[in-house]
């Protein structure tokens, strides 16, 4: 055993690592939790938009047949308007001759524009009736309602019967669409037309305690004389018919703009507007009816009425009789909180708009990318394993040479001596390189002792300054003895066959790096047979598919073997990136040298054993592969080689590696979504189909390497939590990326629990 150390003293390092970590630390938290808001966002954007369309606390029960003793007769006989002026209950008609036209269910972006141009062609104004998501949703055509003369009233947020809420609830419905029309047009309203309502004879013991409390609330409810009956679709004829009130009576009439198709409608209503005109009608609103109905009755009861305050407690100027005034009667300005809160949720809900269907579009690439990417897995791996499992395959002549082994350390020592003692059982001649970067744990005097209890002469421990694992590589590259060296961490253990199979790919002088197959030691943890399952599945079918395609990206830091030559013609192992691993393989695609992948040649590590730690890993290895790509983005362009990996390695590393994973979660999220929104049994299926793919993709990945599919029980939870924290991950890097930063080598915990190979392999 032969050890090497610096010439001048080393430095203390602990001090200057302990900063840099620090930094790093202070730098990584902002970012996280940006990540995190990141998917709370989306979380909210999703339930918001799935509360605007009424399908998350819809309610769609409708009350029906219930008795009415409890409500007033003059109430149940009286005239379509409902107000409680001094706690009273009053009920108005509309003048004889007039129609107070009024429509439900809307704004709809394709009918109500509709309606409004034949009202302003005929200049005549209506009520309408408006839903409060769909207020929120269409906030444009609102404010043309308004602007034009037109008068708006509530008709609840998600069209629900009121009957059957809580007074939470109705507060609710009533103040989220306050808060939609004073963000949509600047006003609120103190008229309220309930779901499902028709005439005051339908008032039962149910629905009069809701119209009492809004009434006094200053809210006056609107029902109907005359129903048009437009949403059965029964023709423009009957539809005209039906709205006609008996013998010039006067009439509150309902149409819809919304609801459902509306051609009808909007055929009916121009012939409509002509035939009353014709019999001597004139058109108003609901607070013009009721200025007529008062004048003619008291002339001072318009002044009390403009004196009125509404749900706001505000007085409104009371509309001219042709209800063309700039503020209707019913109408208030919103100021204050209530105009801000209002702008506030127009706003999230154009988001909402915008997000939810780009989000889907996502959603089908996504799907098809990741369905995508397992049919091609599953095609070519299975070719690979044919192709290399045949009894002729044969790389070439064996390859029996001594080879270099670099170990880089630091503060490896709870691992190194299983290490040492793993490589003592090779099979293949080999010289071990240990350099040690600058531990403070004892590494090297632990090498050097089970080097010598094993007998070991092969064993060179190297001591440098702390300055990298890259630094520690290219020290024991320089170091090395033998033309292919092996690369190892110093948490791995090696069967004693894996340096021998390792390397007979060299006998083809094309190859220049060679990837062998890293297994989890200590997998019977939940995260470690979470990963267990990532490695299997993911890592060494995505290696297969890569190795056809000769596009391999990474050659794991766990154990791969090079060419010393390859090495050093690319510049060793580089700084720029936090992926050294990657780097430098993409470096040997571009210098021309082939990377294959030697799946019989296995190497168990130590995953990390806490999420802390799994979040640095991942953070550093998804960080570090964006550094590499952009590091080596000209070879999108390039000829050659190089320019070969750059358009078909580079790409499918770009979207199966970071775009799809970023996406990933999509599914997960749109799944929810249905299972709450939409339906719930089809969405649970659609998710299990979806895992069922993965899990044949899975299994088939544990035949080839001959695992056993006990841990893939752990999938569905996987699926559930690691899944989206490796999201996160992902979202950390690319907000790192953006932001710029830099860490140094990070040194995971290790317990030493992954012995000997024949142990790490239950």
């Amino acid at each position: 055993m032969t050890t090497t150390t610096p010439s001048r003293r080393r430095r203390r390092a602990p001090t200057r690592i302990e900063r840099v970590a620090g930094k790093a630390a202070a730098l990584q938290k902002p970012r996280v939790i940006l990540a995190a808001l990141l998917l709370l966002a989306l979380t909210s954007v999703m339930l918001l938009d799935g509360y605007l369309r009424a399908e998350v606390g819809g309610d769609q029960r409708v009350r029906t047949g219930a008795s009415s003793g409890e409500v007033p007769d003059k109430v149940l006989d009286g005239g379509p308007i409902l107000t409680f002026r001094g706690g009273q209950a009053t009920t108005v008609s509309v003048p004889d001759k007039t129609i107070a036209l009024t429509f439900d269910d809307g704004p709809n972006p394709t009918w109500t524009p509709q309606v409004l141009a034949i009202l302003r062609k005929y200049d005549i104004p209506a009520t309408f009736f408006v839903v409060g998501s769909m207020v929120s949703r269409y906030p444009s055509i609102v404010a043309d309602m308004v602007d034009e003369g037109n008068e708006v009233g509530i008709h609840t947020f998600t069209h629900v019967d009121l009957s059957y809420q809580s007074d939470a609830r109705v507060n609710r419905e009533m103040q989220q669409t306050q808060l939609a029309l004073a963000g949509a047009a600047g006003i609120t309203t103190t008229l309220f037309r309930a779901p499902y309502s028709s005439e005051t004879d339908a008032i039962d013991n149910y629905s009069w305690p809701v119209y009492k409390k809004l009434g006094e609330d200053g809210y006056t409810s609107v029902f109907v004389d005359t129903d048009s009956d437009d949403w059965k679709r029964p023709g423009v004829s009957n539809i005209i018919k039906w709205a006609t009130p008996d013998d010039g009576e006067g009439a509150s009439v309902l149409f819809h703009d919304a609801g459902g198709e509306r051609s009808q409608t909007i055929k009916a209503l121009p012939r409509y507007i002509e035939k009353m005109r014709a019999k001597g009608y004139t058109f108003t609103t609901i607070s013009g009816a009721l200025r007529k109905q008062e004048t003619a009755n008291a002339p001072q009861a318009g002044q009390a009425q403009q004196a009125q305050g509404g749900p706001n407690g505000q007085a409104g100027a009371v509309g001219a009789g042709s209800g063309t005034s700039n503020l209707q009667a019913a109408h208030r300005e919103a100021t204050g909180a209530t105009l801000y809160e209002g702008k506030a949720l127009i706003g999230a809900v154009a988001v909402a708009e915008w997000t939810v269907p780009v989000l889907s579009v996502g959603l089908l690439v996504v799907g098809v990318a990741v369905m995508g990417r397992f049919g091609m897995m599953l095609i070519l791996a299975r070719r690979h394993y044919r192709q290399r499992n045949r009894r002729r395959f044969s790389w070439g002549p064996p390859v029996q040479r001594p080879v270099s082994v670099i170990v880089p350390a630091y503060n490896e020592k709870e691992c190194i001596a299983n290490t040492l003692e793993s490589l003592a059982r090779s099979t293949h001649p080999i010289e071990i390189i240990v350099v040690d970067d600058g531990s403070t744990d004892g590494t090297s005097e632990i090498a050097r002792s089970a080097a010598m209890d094993l007998g070991m002469t092969n064993v060179r421990v190297i001591r440098q300054e702390n300055a990298g694992k890259p630094a520690a590589l290219n020290n024991g590259v320089r170091s090395a003895s033998h033309d292919i060296v092996v690369m190892m961490d110093g948490d791995t253990v090696f069967e004693p066959d894996t340096v021998r199979l390792l390397v007979q790919p060299f006998a083809d002088p094309g190859v220049g790096a060679v990837a062998g197959n890293a297994k989890v030691g200590n997998r019977d943890t939940v995260i470690g047979a979470w990963q267990h399952i990532e490695y299997v599945m993911g890592f060494n079918l995505d290696r297969r598919m890569y190795d056809l395609l000769r596009c391999m990206p990474t050659i794991p830091g766990a154990i791969g073997a090079f060419r010393r030559e390859a090495v050093l013609q690319v510049g060793g192992m580089s700084e720029d990136t936090l992926a050294e691993d990657t780097d430098i393989t993409i470096a040997m695609h571009r210098a021309g040298w082939r990377v294959v992948y030697q799946e019989h040649a296995r190497a168990w590590t130590e995953a990390p054993g806490s999420l802390g730690q799994l979040w640095s890993q991942r953070y550093r290895w998804s960080y570090g592969t964006m550094q590499a790509l952009w590091k080596h983005r000209r070879s999108l362009t390039d000829k050659g080689p190089s320019g070969r990996f750059g358009r078909v390695g580079m790409p499918l590393v770009v979207i199966f590696q970071i775009v799809t994973p970023v996406f990933a979660p999509l599914i997960d999220v749109f799944t929810v979504y249905s299972m709450i929104f939409v339906d719930f049994r089809a969405a649970l299926l659609a998710w299990l189909a979806v895992l069922a793919v993965q899990l044949l993709c899975a299994a088939y990945a544990f035949r080839l390497d001959r695992e056993k599919y006990r841990y893939l029980l752990m999938m569905p939870l996987q699926q559930l939590a690691y899944r989206q924290m490796m999201y996160l991950v992902l979202i950390h890097s690319c907000i790192t990326a953006m932001t710029g930063g830099r860490l140094r080598w990070q040194k995971l915990k290790r317990t030493g629990e992954v012995g000997t190979p024949a142990g790490a392999g239950r």
